[in-house]
């Protein structure tokens, strides 16, 4: 049956009404089946509009984009900054220093590398990341852990399923590139670490595991980015030997213990993104290991975390397990990661400069993990002179 709406014509009060300070009169009630679908906005020059709501049968997610981005201001963030801190290209230092590591320690071994391998092995592993970020983000909003963070990407997109849509196909994609490069080494070894590296990511952060809010978290990050991660991208530089077949790479003191200060230095990114999370994660049940030891220990914790990556990475000089020069080159970081222990143990119980102690333990995984590729590069060097 069609409805036929018969529009009703007002009249528009004297121009003495409209100069006064006396507000107009609302227009007359709609009848009751447009009640509930449509509002009267006011516009300018004293018109009225009726618009249409959209009804969503899905759960609305917690702020809009407008609000998420056009209102950082509010806390002192500006929208760029707003914007920057979702996109996390800091993190994806993350990608880059396994897989430089990895190859490094690989060329040291036997002096092979491939650009086109190590290329489309970056970009397989920035999609990975891409996934991780995303779908925490869209787990987080689920629990209510991310219910007032402005940079939640689900907040600032106002959609959680196109976020959980953009990190499957990103995981998707980067499987893509994984299993190319694995076919091209030929050896099966890259592609199973590198899974468990995933899996170690999925159980972190996705149900019905979220080992992180049982504080599992840095456990597992550790596990990912060190000795699967590394590992996996040193075997993905094996070969295919016209002769003999499948050349593996065998597995060495090398990049075992590089792969673990690497490791060392990823965990101490996500252990300090816990502390202006603290009151977030505690609402909702998340036991990261800063809620339970607190932010004075933890940042102990860091200081002592920072004094081991260099006490290791000499004992492992001396011990013939890493080559003098990334002993040397690391060295030359020790400022950085003074300035991670120095800037947390200044703020740590202060919610608003505390947020940057990550991007600071980013900076130190970035130069101390290219310390580390380019003093195996550096070896092997060496030694063909």
């Amino acid at each position: 049956m069609a409805v036929v709406v018969v529009p009703t014509v007002y009249a528009l009060p004297p121009p003495s009404l409209l100069l006064s300070t006396t507000s107009l009169p609302s227009p007359p009630p709609l009848p009751a089946i447009f009640r509930k679908s449509t509002a009267w906005l006011p516009l300018t020059k004293s018109r009225w509009v009726v618009s249409a709501r959209r009804t969503s049968l899905l759960p609305s997610c917690q702020m809009s984009f407008a609000e998420a981005v056009g209102k950082g201001d509010e806390d002192g963030v500006s929208r760029a900054t707003l914007l920057w801190r979702a996109a996390k290209l800091p993190i994806y230092s993350v990608a880059l220093v396994p897989l430089s590591v990895g190859c490094a320690a690989a060329y040291l071994q036997s002096g092979l590398f491939s650009l086109k391998r190590y290329l489309v092995l970056l970009f397989a592993s920035v999609l990975v990341i891409t996934w991780l970020n995303l779908s925490n983000d869209v787990y987080d909003f689920d629990t209510g852990a991310d219910r007032n963070k402005k940079e939640s990407v689900v907040n600032i997109l106002g959609s959680r399923g196109v976020t959980q849509f953009a990190a499957n196909a990103s995981l998707a994609l980067g499987f893509m590139g994984l299993f190319w490069a694995c076919a091209e080494a030929g050896d099966i070894r890259f592609i199973i670490l590198v899974t468990c590296a995933i899996l170690c990511g999925y159980v972190y952060q996705c149900p019905p595991f979220r080992l992180s809010y049982q504080g599992l978290g840095e456990p597992l990050c550790f596990a990912a980015f060190g000795p699967f991660a590394t590992t996996a991208f040193y075997f993905s530089s094996s070969s295919r030997n016209l002769s003999s077949g499948i050349s593996p790479l065998p597995v060495t003191d090398r990049v075992l213990f590089s792969s673990f200060l690497v490791g060392l230095t990823t965990t101490l990114i996500l252990f300090c993104s816990h502390f202006h999370q603290i009151d977030g994660d505690r609402a909702v049940g998340k036991m990261s290991p800063l809620v339970r030891i607190g932010t004075r220990a933890g940042s102990k914790v860091v200081k002592y975390g920072v004094i081991s990556l260099y006490v290791l990475s000499l004992v492992f000089g001396l011990c013939k397990a890493l080559p003098a020069t990334c002993v040397f080159l690391s060295a030359l970081t020790i400022p950085m990661g003074k300035m991670v222990i120095d800037y947390v143990e200044k703020n740590h119980d202060d919610k608003i400069e505390i947020f940057m102690a990550k991007y600071y333990c980013v900076r130190l995984h970035a130069l101390f993990g290219s310390a580390l590729a380019l003093g195996l590069l550096l070896a092997r060097t060496r030694i063909t002179t």
